[in-house]
């Protein structure tokens, strides 16, 4: 599903945020994401989405090479892929159901089937009932559930979470998890980065490592 062969990147400047990266993540798989702030966690998610290209190596999604995939191609192949980012990246000037709706939107899709699906994204992030309240009016946690909603709507096999839990209190993180989990329990393949160890303790499957941009053995 997810494959990275001696990949490195490096920012101008010199400074090399990945060297020598390998490792393969299988279809349905949750993996979680450990190191430092600066370890890398942020840059490897970015280049599984195509945000950012290697200079080194390679990141096959799906059996595709990302890194020399055509620019015009890239949309295509997030579709099938979710994305968290840290910052959350909301429209504030939008309700919560609008927020949900713009990947559908974006892609096309039929009004009425849109707003089924962004409805049923946000009952299972437990925000059904917040669907016209703008995010300023949401918590943290709300929020951050409110941008799970709008990255699995597409219904995407691979959901990349950055930090996800890194500015919430236990209660609201355990809430997140909580629905990772159930998304991983139906076959959905999660990467998440993390620095908090709570979370890296309880989880049961795989964590990969990353320090100063070298992944641990």
């Amino acid at each position: 599903m997810i494959r990275f062969t001696q990949v490195s990147k490096r920012y101008p400047g010199g400074h090399e945020a990945l060297k020598a990266v390998s490792f393969e993540i299988a279809e349905g798989e949750m993996v979680m994401l450990a190191g430092h702030s600066g370890a890398g966690k942020s840059t490897l998610l970015k280049l599984t989405a195509a945000l950012e290209r290697p200079n080194g190596g390679s990141v096959l999604v799906s059996g595709k090479n990302v890194g020399t995939m055509r620019s015009n191609a890239i949309p295509f192949l997030r579709r099938n892929i979710g994305l968290i980012f840290q910052d959350h990246k909301l429209l504030f000037d939008r309700s919560a159901l609008d927020n949900v709706l713009l990947p559908l939107q974006i892609c096309d899709f039929d009004h009425r089937e849109s707003a089924r699906r962004a409805r049923a994204a946000l009952d299972k992030v437990g925000l059904l009932n917040r669907e016209r309240a703008n995010p300023i009016a949401l918590s943290g946690g709300e929020q951050q559930r409110l941008c799970i909603a709008r990255a699995i709507v597409n219904r995407p096999t691979i959901l990349l979470a950055d930090e996800p839990t890194g500015n919430l209190d236990t209660e609201y993180a355990t809430e997140i998890m909580n629905i990772f989990h159930s998304l991983h329990q139906i076959g959905v393949t999660l990467m998440i980065s993390t620095h908090d160890e709570n979370i890296l303790n309880h989880h049961v499957g795989r964590t990969l490592t990353l320090k100063h941009g070298e992944l641990q053995a």
